[in-house]
Formats: structure tokens, C-alpha cells, sequence
């Protein structure tokens, strides 16, 4: 999967399920994979206070159902599945809540990095940022998985239930309109 992930959790998965080293296994977890998996709530969000109760939302969904994982799929596929979900379930919220359209929320979100307090990038780094905000929720999170996290499209078939196909012509799409929005807003 990603760089940052453990080849084989098999040892890891094995303690989560044994009475008395559930807890401590899952301590691990969270230290293994709280950065990656704030990242990428992060870049779907945008807002750090958010981000953080969302993380926090996933280690709970994790936790309280860790006996409904069979271990098909690798830890941190079934983990990455709880992040994304909880993500769009949130946008998807806050569109409601806000009445906003898709559009709208893109705008949104384009205004919260503008403002975003914890960004210390400098102005290119903000412009891709804008880009990446723009693109359609399912475009924007196949190019984080590709760009930042380094994930293969096998990875992301896993996680996202799509075909490597569909994700590699998704990723190319978000790469051109990224770089449509990027020539279009230089200074």
C-alpha cells in the first residue's frame, strides 16, 4: 500500500483478536496509521478541527467493530474504507446542512484552505491545494491516494470498489484539471 504502512499486519491482526492484547494491538494501530489516515481525511476535508474529529470517528467505528473484520482485505485497505466513508458522509452532511450544491462545496472548501490557519505552505503549494479542492469528491480523493500517499491503483481498487481502470482514467482526468486551474490562476 503506502510507504508508510506495514507490509504485514498478519502478527498485528492476530493480537487485535486475542482477549487481553485487543487493547494494546490497537494502541499500535493507532500509532501505525493515525498520520496517514489524517492526511487523507485532511485533503478531503480541508479543515484541521474537523479532520481530527473525523480521525477520531474512525478509530471508534474501527475499535467497536474490529470483531466484523475477517481480515480479507489488508488492515489498513479496511481502515482506509472507514476514513473515506466517514469523509464523504461528512461532506455529504454538511452539504445538507449548509444547502449547498456540489459546486458550492468545492467553493467552500476553497475558502476554508484560503483561511486555514495551520497552512504554512507557500503560494504553490496553496495553488495546488485551491486545484485539488475543485476537482468532483471522487476525483479528488483517487488524486490524494495517487499523489501524496503513493498508493497503487490495485490498493485504491481495494479501498474505493472501483476497477484500476476506471481509477487510472479518474487520476488522469484530476491531473488535467489540475493543471487546467493551475495555468488558468498563475500570477
Amino acid at each position: 500500500m503506502s510507504k508508510d504502512f506495514p507490509t504485514d499486519d498478519s502478527r498485528l491482526i492476530e493480537r487485535l483478536r486475542t482477549p487481553g492484547k485487543s487493547r494494546e494491538a490497537f494502541n499500535e494501530v493507532i500509532r501505525i496509521y493515525s498520520e496517514p489516515l489524517y492526511w487523507q481525511i485532511r485533503r478531503m476535508v480541508q479543515d484541521h478541527e474537523d479532520t481530527n474529529d473525523l480521525l477520531q470517528n474512525t478509530f471508534i467505528k474501527a475499535w467497536s467493530s474490529l470483531e466484523n473484520f475477517r481480515g480479507d482485505a489488508k488492515l489498513s485497505t479496511w481502515l482506509y474504507k472507514i476514513a473515506i466513508n466517514e469523509s464523504l458522509t461528512f461532506l455529504a452532511r454538511e452539504r445538507k446542512r449548509n444547502h449547498l450544491s456540489l459546486d458550492d462545496q468545492e467553493n467552500v472548501l476553497a475558502n476554508t484552505i484560503q483561511a486555514d490557519e495551520y497552512f504554512d505552505g507557500d503560494n504553490a503549494q496553496a495553488l495546488l491545494r485551491m486545484a485539488i479542492a475543485t476537482l468532483p469528491e471522487k476525483q479528488r480523493l483517487v488524486f490524494n491516494m495517487k499523489y501524496f500517499d503513493e498508493m497503487k491503483y490495485e490498493d485504491m481498487s481495494a479501498i474505493l470498489g472501483t476497477s484500476v481502470g476506471a481509477l487510472k482514467a479518474s487520476y488522469h482526468l484530476a491531473t488535467k484539471k489540475i493543471e487546467q486551474y493551475i495555468n488558468d490562476h498563475k500570477t
